[in-house]
């Protein structure tokens, strides 16, 4: 007959055995929690005080009105006041400014003069303003090259009156928009690259994982432990196989990203190759540090996809990554897909070397080289 008390001694019975299993328990509580900090805190499809270097030419009250006015609008933030065009350069391709704004020596002077009659094409000539935007991730600057389509005539409101005031079919100076490096805003070129990052991750770190608890699972690692393989020797000996799967996986979607998707490729193909090499490598390591700490495969599963959802969503490669607050940039930093992202995106759509990509290959090369001690310290233990 049916009997509530023996279901309710079973649920009793699961409950228990659930609880014994930490990991998947701490998933069940943490998973919700984490995933609606990210979704709730964390993501912001529109990004607001983005870095900005200036050169600015005319030092007259006018200039400082129009910087003033791009501050004002919340999207903009200046961070370097730079005195050539090299540094605008400079600041532009390393990452350091999203946009870069120059003011011409003559900016005041053909502001109070108004249009010139005399430009080319009968085209009047007047005061312009360059602005200059990284459009490599066009999610992040979309929003703020709206904010400045209507720069021009609010911006200098309050200093054009009486008879400098323009008429009201004219502006007193122009805003010209320059998008380098994804001058089109193909989203594909932002997304395609950064795709290398996230499968090399899904498919590396949770193999890997997997592959070393199987052999808990089977048995089989209790013979592999009575070889005199050293622990090095074992750790070597299991990541090299999937070295290779990561290459092909490499070339293969590289190779899709220029015939199908037109992705730029200009250059910097040496820190595309350093960077790709470091990135596999740790990934593999962190599969390897996941499966010491997994009792089954199921655990490995977890614990992997716990790492992937902020590794997709705090890298920049599904939301823009300076509209993330302070903290989840803070995580963001921590994960090497985040690097890993900046250094194929640069080598791709900039040509950056190795010489601009340091910070990013130097970052990568510090977690390969945490997480590798780490699997190996652990592995020892697991072999005690």
């Amino acid at each position: 007959m049916f009997s509530s008390t023996r279901i309710f001694a079973v649920m009793v019975k699961e409950f228990t055995q659930l609880s014994r299993d930490r990991l998947t328990y701490a998933m069940i509580l943490l998973l919700p929690i984490v995933q609606l900090m990210l979704f709730g805190y964390a993501i912001n499809a529109n990004p607001k005080h983005l870095p900005v270097a200036v050169m600015v030419q005319d030092h007259g009250p006018l200039a400082r009105s129009v910087l003033q006015a791009m501050t004002n609008t919340g999207y903009f933030d200046i961070v370097e006041e730079a005195t050539s065009s090299r540094e605008l350069d400079h600041a532009l391709e390393s990452g350091k400014a999203q946009f870069t704004v120059t003011i011409p020596p003559d900016f005041s002077r053909k502001v109070v003069r108004g249009p010139d009659p005399s430009g080319l094409n009968g085209a009047p000539k007047g005061a312009q303003v360059l602005v200059e935007a990284d459009a490599s991730d066009p999610a992040s600057t979309g929003p703020a090259l709206a904010a400045l389509s209507g720069l021009a005539q609010t911006a200098l409101v309050h200093d054009l009156k009486g008879p400098l005031q323009p008429r009201q079919a004219n502006q007193p100076f122009e805003v010209v928009l320059h998008a380098r490096y994804n001058p089109e805003n193909v989203s594909a070129y932002n997304i395609v690259p950064g795709l290398l990052g996230v499968v090399l991750s899904m498919t590396l770190v949770m193999m890997t994982a997997l592959g070393m608890t199987r052999e808990l699972e089977r048995g089989t690692m209790e013979g592999l432990l009575a070889t005199p393989v050293r622990p090095i020797e074992v750790m070597i000996g299991k990541l090299l196989p999937y070295i290779g799967i990561g290459l092909i996986q490499t070339v293969v979607i590289l190779t899709l990203a220029r015939v199908l998707f037109h992705v730029p490729f200009e250059g910097g193909w040496l820190a595309l190759a350093l960077g790709t090499a470091l990135f596999i490598v740790g990934s593999l390591a962190l599969g390897f540090l996941i499966s010491t700490a997994a009792k089954s495969q199921l655990q490995a599963m977890q614990a992997s996809f716990f790492y992937l959802l902020p590794s997709i969503l705090l890298s920049g490669f599904a939301f823009p990554f300076r509209g993330m607050p302070a903290w989840a940039q803070a995580i963001g930093t921590i994960l090497p897909v985040t690097h890993f992202l900046r250094v194929i995106r640069g080598a791709l759509l900039k040509g950056l070397g190795t010489g601009e990509s340091w910070p990013s290959l130097a970052a990568l090369s510090a977690f390969v080289l945490v997480v590798t001690g780490l699997a190996m310290a652990r592995y020892r233990t697991t072999l005690d």
